[in-house]
């Protein structure tokens, strides 16, 4: 049957085995593979010594030999004392890839007892050697004529953890039709392989090797149906085999074979594809996409792999439009050796490839291609590049794979791999391999590019749609801070305003929009311009959140109506929170109505910490529930918290924790917002922030007495003129008479027409800050109006005159009446 082969224990007379004619037990198979080393063999501590005076340079002899006195007997862990002791404990895997490249042995020096069983056969039955076996035994067996021996693989004492070993028992089991109860394996107690046959099911018997205690007798050989032991175990397994007095019927040992260095190999790129698929594309940044691509090429696949982009995929607002020779860039290298010195640039740095390198020619091809060292093409360009064919020679590199990074129909950049520790060659699957590699990871740069592109459009808009100056206010001092999402997600709704109103006083707003994306931002720049809209006429916070809650209600209507777009592009505006304040430094009062938003923490001048008891409104776009205002008095140098869900929920955590920790961060004296802005984001938020943030810090002021003048008026129009008196006499104290003239001008006609058109009680005040204001309050609700008189209207002209002698004016309701204002420069 295929994989099952006879051999007769004379054949090994002469080698280690009794040759008197005794017949071994009722065995049916013996499976074996090729493993372990011969340590004091002489060809062997030349290529130790050769390997070591390569990594380490000049080192002192006599401690190399009393070194490998002291540890000959240990097998691998020779070479780790030889590397921790002399390579300052670099990879031992180095150590092991430079010997065998001096160590050469043929099969009679390797396996005297054996070599002429593995002969005759590899002549009649194409017996190969296990995959994992050192890659010195199968190139010795390649120089001495073998070849037939890779024609299939012999498994059994697999160097391996104890889930695949017994996996690997178990089949061959299997596939001789022998159950494991009737299995004995032989091996060394110190083995792996031991533990995975006991996983398996298998009886073991101990091979007396080093300190391993004696070996029990022959008796459960001779009651197997199968045994399973290594190459160099099997003369003494047949030794005891035929120790005992066996069946006269005995006559023969069979060895069992069974090619799995395909399936090895397959399980290994099965790894490889698996790591991919996990790590590739979990961030949506190019560069450490590149880095993730170099690493999951690293190991099982290749020892250095390296990615060069074109200057354009990392700049993340254009797109790639390419003219003449474009420039590439070294994102990421990985490398089994420390510091990558097979690369021949650093990340960062331009690479400039020959036009007959391999890379220059992946850069005009559709799909991987592999190159071997003797390939006439590398030998002409490694012949024309000094540069690469110093880095090729010096690290004996063998093959190398070059792939394209296409995505989209765009080619991104490119990809190369090479092997020189690895002693295969890339192959045809590696080729296979590396296509559905790169494939992927073109994808995923590609998304990682289109991301940063919707991203910082995302935020152009997002700026361009924030105050983009900060303005003078006698009302407050302000910080500011906007913090853009660092998730997938993209750039957030989350807006702020200080809008300086009439009468010295200020509007302080925070906004949060639903969703993500450009489609939020320009949502966002929406509301936004209405709310500075109705801040604009004056209205109190209370009803500027019912015309902004009216008009979310009319702009999803407007979009359900249209349908256009998928439901992934339409971003909703019902659920935005908005918190609108007005501060008055005359007064020091502070008005404030929210729209499920969260309440501002208010720190007073002792450094105490509160959150105001506000009605909590609905979320904008609900409709048909109140917006109410809560009014507080604020003592001088207090200091208004206002901001987004994105500062106390950052990290996870939910809002009263997330407030609880802003109230900790924002106790004690306040001496600088900017400083306070920067404590309060590094305390709530150090690492990524997952959702966009706003942060208002308004420190209050509190106008002095000795720059407002207030009087009333009588509805009588002879009190006009002595209003004009009383502005003359305050201008004059103030040291303003410039404006003594414009503003006699401005109160009489704003005076005069509160004592012809509305209703008493009348009040005239002066409010000297950065501008000269003057306001006339009356108990009518009606509104003024600006118009051209024609040339023979007596009347019509007095608004027109003000609005052309002051920087502006305008109107503000309040509960018991209104009052007209004007600006003037001073």
């Amino acid at each position: 049957m295929p994989g099952r082969l006879s051999v007769d224990v004379d054949a090994t007379a002469g080698h280690g085995v009794p040759g008197d004619g005794t017949r071994v037990g009722p065995v049916d198979a013996v499976v074996f593979d090729i493993g372990g080393s011969i340590y004091d063999d002489e060809r062997f501590v030349e290529a130790l010594y050769r390997a070591v005076h390569e990594l380490a340079g000049e080192f002192d002899e006599s401690a190399f030999w009393s070194l490998y006195e002291a540890e000959r007997g240990r097998g691998a862990g020779l070479r780790t004392a030889f590397a921790r002791r002399f390579l300052r404990d670099r990879d031992i895997g180095l150590l092991r890839a430079h010997i065998a490249r001096h160590w050469a042995y043929p099969v009679e020096s390797l396996y005297p007892d054996v070599a002429p069983v593995l002969w005759e056969l590899a002549d009649d039955y194409r017996l190969g050697i296990l995959s994992n076996s050192p890659p010195q035994v199968r190139d010795a067996l390649r120089r001495d004529g073998l070849a037939p021996l890779f024609g299939a693989v012999v498994l059994g004492g697999v160097d391996s953890a104890e889930k695949p070993a017994a996996a690997a028992f178990r089949t061959v089991l299997d596939r001789l039709g022998v159950p494991a109860e009737r299995a004995v394996h032989v091996g060394n107690r110190l083995d792996t392989d031991v533990r995975g046959a006991a996983r398996a099911g298998l009886r073991t018997v101990w091979m007396l090797r080093g300190e391993a205690p004696p070996a029990p007798d022959g008796d459960n050989l001779k009651e197997a149906d199968a045994v399973i032991t290594s190459l160099t175990g099997l003369p003494v397994a047949l030794s005891r085999l035929a120790g005992g007095s066996p069946p006269p019927h005995a006559r023969r040992a069979s060895a069992s074979a069974l090619d799995i260095t395909g399936q090895y190999r397959t399980r290994q790129r099965l790894a490889v594809m698996n790591t991919a698929s996990v790590r590739l594309g979990t961030s949506l940044d190019v560069s450490e996409t590149a880095r993730e691509l170099t690493e999951v090429a690293i190991g099982h696949f290749s020892d250095f792999a390296a990615v060069d982009l074109f200057e354009d995929v990392l700049r993340s607002g254009v797109s790639p439009a390419r003219h003449g020779e474009p420039p590439l860039l070294r994102v990421a290298q990985s490398s089994v050796l420390e510091g990558c010195p097979e690369s021949a640039v650093r990340p960062g740095q331009p690479c400039r490839y020959h036009p007959m390198s391999p890379m220059a020619r992946a850069l005009q091809a559709d799909a991987p291609s592999a190159h071997w060292a003797d390939d006439r093409d590398v030998r002409r360009w490694v012949g024309s590049d000094s540069r690469y064919a110093a880095i090729l020679g010096h690290h004996r590199v063998h093959s190398l794979i070059t792939a394209p990074l296409i995505a989209r129909g765009t080619l991104l950049g490119v990809v190369h791999c090479m092997r020189h520790r690895t002693p295969d060659v890339f192959d045809t699957d590696d080729i296979l391999l590396a296509r559905e590699i790169t494939t992927r990871a073109a994808l995923a740069v590609d998304n990682a590019r289109r991301y940063a592109r919707e991203r910082r459009t995302s935020l152009a808009l997002q700026h361009s749609l924030l105050p983009r100056h900060r303005v003078r206010l006698s009302a407050a001092d302000v910080a500011t801070r906007y913090v853009p999402a660092e998730s997938s997600a993209g750039v957030g709704g989350d807006w702020f305003d200080v809008i300086p109103l009439s009468g010295a006083r200020v509007g302080l707003m925070v906004g949060d929009v639903v969703g993500h994306g450009i489609q939020a931002s320009a949502t966002m720049g929406r509301l936004r311009t209405a709310a500075l809209t109705l801040a604009d006429i004056d209205i109190p916070p209370d009803e500027l959140l019912t015309h902004l809650d009216d008009l979310v209600l009319r702009l999803d209507e407007e979009e359900d109506a249209t349908g256009h777009g998928t439901p992934a592009q339409h971003t909703p505006v019902a659920g935005a929170t908005c918190l609108y304040a007005v501060y008055d430094p005359v007064s020091r009062y502070c008005t404030l109505a929210r729209a499920g938003h969260p309440v501002p923490a208010v720190v007073l001048p002792d450094g105490t910490v509160r959150f105001p008891d506000l009605p909590s409104g609905p979320p904008l776009g609900v409709g048909g529930l109140p917006f109410e205002s809560h009014t507080v008095e604020l003592p001088r140098g207090s200091v208004v918290a206002f901001f987004t869900d994105g500062i106390p929920c950052s990290g996870g955590r939910d809002l009263d924790d997330g407030l609880r920790l802003l109230g900790d961060l924002l106790t004690g004296p306040v001496t600088s917002l900017e400083g306070l802005c920067d404590r309060v984001l590094h305390g709530l938020s150090p690492g990524e922030q997952q959702d966009d943030a706003v942060l208002l810090l308004a420190r209050t002021r509190a106008l002095p007495p000795s720059r407002i003048a207030t009087w009333d008026v009588a509805a009588d129009p002879a009190e006009v003129a002595r209003v004009r008196h009383l502005v003359t006499e305050q201008l004059t104290a103030w040291g303003l008479q410039e404006l003594t003239f414009t503003t006699e001008l401005v109160a009489s006609e704003l005076v005069t027409n509160a004592i012809r058109y509305a209703r008493p009680p009348l009040a005239l005040r002066l409010i000297r800050d950065s501008v000269l204001m003057c306001e006339v309050s009356d108990a009518s609700s009606t509104t003024p109006h600006m118009k051209r008189s024609r040339a023979f209207d007596e009347g019509g002209r007095g608004l027109l005159l003000v609005a052309q002698l002051t920087r502006r004016w305008g109107t503000r309701y309040a509960p018991g009446g209104k009052t007209v204002w004007a600006e003037q420069d001073t």
